[in-house]
């Protein structure tokens, strides 16, 4: 197994700048804090959102439900396990763009968009080879992390928190994608084409805050248009 990672701090300046460093048209797509889940701060993202990163806190509750949930089977959703420690922030920032409409912003050639063109065809288990064999992957997670407002943790550090991606699927469903489940997930069915912040601030508020009142550790970022 390859080594762990340093841990992303949840800041979407840096993430916005993962994406551009990798292929992503920065002149298009950004991603923007999420202030709060009430309508009024949503509305405040730009829109329309393309898919949401979301940061919790592990406890043995979601350790026990993330070993009993089912995936579910979709070939147009792209999905990555995770393999390497702390590397959730990058997969998370994967699972976004490889499952929204800016991957079509991706430079032809990049290294994100060579990538997510080639991982389609291979299994699970090789993207995950792919992932940890990737210099450009690991130089610019370990770049940004480095970058963060706040001091990183060490690679080696059992840290607690978690992102996870949530998309709109071609259904219509809100999907989280977690590399460390055994597949997308189906959260919600029915979601507007431009309700994907809502549908998951309301999953996320009455599925992970509810169970964990106490934790100040929640933390979504939106990736939507550059502004």
């Amino acid at each position: 197994m390859a080594s762990p990672w340093v841990p992303l701090e949840a800041n979407p300046a840096l993430f916005s700048e993962w994406c551009a460093a990798l292929g992503l048209d920065r002149t298009k797509y950004a991603f923007h804090d999420v202030f709060g889940l009430d309508e009024e701060l949503l509305a405040m993202v730009p829109a329309p959102v393309e898919a949401v990163l979301f940061l919790f806190p592990l406890t043995p509750a979601t350790e026990a439900e993330r070993e009993q949930e089912k995936a579910a089977s979709d070939d147009h959703l792209l999905w990555f396990k995770q393999t390497i420690g702390n590397a959730c922030g990058t997969i998370g920032l994967l699972h976004a763009v490889a499952n929204s409409r800016a991957r079509a912003a991706l430079q032809a050639g990049s290294p994100l968009a060579t990538l997510l063109d080639k991982a389609p065809s291979l299994t699970p288990e090789e993207r995950t080879r792919v992932i940890a064999e990737s210099h450009d992957l690991q130089q610019t997670h370990a770049s940004l992390a480095a970058q963060g407002q706040s001091e990183a943790p060490a690679a080696d550090e059992d840290v607690d928190l978690h992102f996870v991606a949530f998309v709109r699927s071609a259904s219509g469903a809100l999907i989280e994608l977690d590399g460390r489940r055994s597949g997308p997930i189906v959260r919600a069915t029915d979601v507007p084409e431009k309700g994907l912040l809502s549908a998951t601030a309301h999953f996320v508020q009455s599925h992970y805050m509810a169970r964990n009142p106490d934790a100040v550790q929640f933390n979504l970022i939106a990736l939507g248009p550059a502004i």
